[in-house]
């Protein structure tokens, strides 16, 4: 019976020093969310696709992660809430926040606690200015706004263009501030400049009707999926159809609960990644996130992905062990993302600039049959 007990003891004693050092030998990476509510399609992808990262990144047996995600329901002083809970729990890496104005405010917070950030999707400016340990893994608002006045030109889709834009949103009035810059050098002519906010974002007819009636060929959208949706269908029934044309923040509209996907064919936009790519590192990710999550990623996934393969590469080449405090991993950061070039889906190539902003192409796309569509 002692032998049996001895055996049992070795087995359990082998066991346990095969079985991966989560807690103490991980890496802990924190990120806030909106995981419930109007926005949760974005913080959820960013979750599920830094999941996946995470479990093949520690799959490979090298550098290992922990990633712990808080719901913030794309509200400030709730992502500031969270943040604190991450930094109780000893997080040492962030994703900052997924959308700009929770990002803005904890931004503030890993800035103070020398916390190096990453974010994939927060393109607020704001996010960054200032903050040394700030990083953006997508476009920032400003390069959004002028691209997109470029694109259209370039691609000659219109000479008279329409902008609706949410005037309480920053990152709506980023993007809108440099197209109206842009557009009148690239031969493009506002006729028609309407905006709204939080509290009239559901009747859209004033700025279709001046939209119309001033003769516009193209519409500008410069917002989130929810309120461009509302303006397609009613742009369909006042029988009005321009060309529409959005940026990053249209991608998930097909995925919307109740919205006739029919009324987004033919809908541009401007994203750094095109589901439907051949290129290997692609299609596997989107066969893993079909095969878990049962739908097709979209680029806030994507970019979330390559964040956390983004600290990987950093964490590898700089040393990073999770002994390490928040502070000293942070200075090591600032060293890589500033020297380092990286390839992950959203770009190749990839490199970062002091100030925090990623250099990268966007890709145009278009909805065709229900699908996103690469163009370029």
């Amino acid at each position: 019976m002692k032998k049996v007990f001895a055996f049992a003891l070795v087995l359990a004693m082998v066991f346990a020093l095969c079985a991966p050092a989560y807690a103490d030998g991980a890496i802990k990476i924190g990120g806030t969310g909106p995981l419930t509510g109007g926005a949760a399609i974005y913080g959820m992808a960013v979750k599920n696709a830094a999941e996946i990262a995470v479990e093949e990144i520690n799959a490979k047996g090298g550098i290992q992660f922990e990633l712990r995600f808080e719901d913030d329901t794309h509200d400030a002083e709730k992502a500031v809430n969270a943040y604190n809970t991450l930094k109780d729990w000893g997080m040492q890496i962030s994703t900052g926040s997924v959308t700009s104005k929770p990002c803005e405010a904890t931004s503030a917070e890993t800035y103070a606690d020398r916390i190096f950030a990453l974010t994939p999707s927060a393109s607020s400016v704001a996010t960054v200015t200032g903050k040394d340990n700030q990083f953006q893994m997508c476009f920032t608002d400003p390069n959004q706004g002028s691209a997109s006045a470029q694109y259209i030109a370039d691609k000659k889709l219109a000479s008279k263009v329409a902008v609706i834009w949410k005037n309480d949103d920053v990152y709506s009035k980023g993007i809108y501030e440099t197209f109206m810059a842009a557009a009148p050098g690239l031969g493009l002519e506002v006729v028609s400049d309407t905006t709204f906010n939080d509290g009239n974002a559901t009747d859209f007819s004033v700025q279709i009707a001046d939209a119309q009636s001033k003769g516009a060929e193209l519409v500008f959208l410069p917002m989130y999926y929810d309120a461009a949706s509302l303006i397609l269908t009613q742009a369909s029934a006042a029988g009005y159809a321009p060309i529409w044309f959005g940026v990053d923040g249209m991608d998930g509209i097909l995925s919307l609960e109740g919205f006739d996907t029919s009324l987004a064919e033919g809908v541009y936009l401007l994203t750094p990644f095109n589901a439907d790519s051949d290129d290997e590192a692609t299609k596997a990710f989107v066969a893993k996130y079909q095969e878990k999550f049962g739908e097709i990623p979209n680029q806030f996934a994507a970019d979330a992905y390559d964040v956390v393969y983004a600290y990987a590469q950093a964490c590898e080449a700089a040393g990073i062990t999770a002994d390490m405090s928040a502070e000293e991993i942070c200075d090591k950061m600032i060293e890589q993302f500033t020297s380092m070039t990286f390839n992950g889906l959203t770009g190749e190539g990839m490199t970062w600039a002091a100030d925090g902003t990623v250099t990268k192409s966007p890709k145009g796309m278009i909805i065709e049959n229900g699908a996103y569509v690469g163009i370029d």
